[in-house]
């Protein structure tokens, strides 16, 4: 094994120890690490990821669903929208834009740099609201209209469908201020919601898209291990203060990414 691939798979356990210990933030990482240093095109960065993700988020429901923090009759109601939106985004919106969007003398604005962009953005609304804090997290409210959360839950799908991340720091808020549960359980259920988003976008790929099966089958397993020692730590290590700590990274990642596409 060389330097590359041992820094590759240190990468994906991070990813995946962030995930465990915080709940959430650690898959936007997969889609830099893959692109800027694995060199994958962003197109397949973002399906690699949606798998990495999906499969993660799986183990995640069962670590909250044996703490009782999983609503799944919320989830799945809510992933309902969101996974149509998903897949039909995967499937046929990200291979109808065109590679090169515009020109401008010598400079090409292509799908790759659009994608890497937009996702710089949903990076730095992550990162600021990891930042910020909640100070009515645990005020109780009441659900809205279904009609509301369907097309909230299109709009959400999209996002996720286009960046490729599990789209976490979406879900919360949306089901504590959506559909009235408490920031824990919110939490908890909105893995559902990431993993069936996240596998049902991948499908979408794999019908228009060159699958490496064996890096990416590594590639989960090493961020699912990390999970489970996160997890496991998550007990000893304040998530607050070690998700704003975080937040500030992502916020510098996010200003790097958008930089390093606009020089090139």
């Amino acid at each position: 094994m060389d330097i590359q691939q041992i820094i590759t798979y240190f990468g994906a356990f991070l990813i995946g120890a962030i995930l465990g210990l915080i709940g959430g933030g650690g898959s936007i990482l997969t889609v830099p690490l893959l692109v800027y240093f694995l060199s994958f095109n962003p197109v397949i960065a973002t399906a690699y990821s949606l798998f990495v993700v999906g499969s993660s988020s799986l183990v995640g429901v069962i670590q909250k669903h044996k703490k009782g923090l999983v609503d799944f009759k919320t989830g799945l109601i809510f992933s309902f929208p969101s996974f149509i939106a998903v897949y039909f985004s995967r499937r046929f919106l990200v291979p109808a834009i065109p590679e090169t969007l515009f020109t401008f003398g010598d400079f090409s604005f292509t799908k790759g740099m659009a994608i890497m962009i937009f996702f710089a953005v949903i990076m730095f609304l992550s990162a600021f609201s990891m930042i910020r804090s909640k100070k009515n997290a645990t005020e109780e409210r009441k659900p809205q209209a279904y009609f509301k959360t369907f097309l909230q839950g299109i709009f959400i799908g999209i996002v996720t469908g286009l960046i490729g991340a599990g789209g976490g720091f979406l879900y919360v808020p949306a089901l504590v201020l959506w559909a009235g549960l408490d920031m824990k359980k919110a939490v908890g259920t909105s893995l559902i919601i990431i993993a069936i988003n996240s596998l049902i976008g991948f499908a979408g790929d794999v019908q228009v898209l060159s699958i490496d099966w064996k890096f990416l089958l590594t590639f989960s397993f090493v961020t699912i291990l990390g999970i489970l020692v996160g997890g496991y730590f998550s007990k000893f290590i304040s998530s607050r203060k070690l998700k704003k700590s975080f937040g500030w990274f992502v916020l510098a990642m996010s200003v790097y990414i958008i930089f390093k596409e606009l020089t090139k």
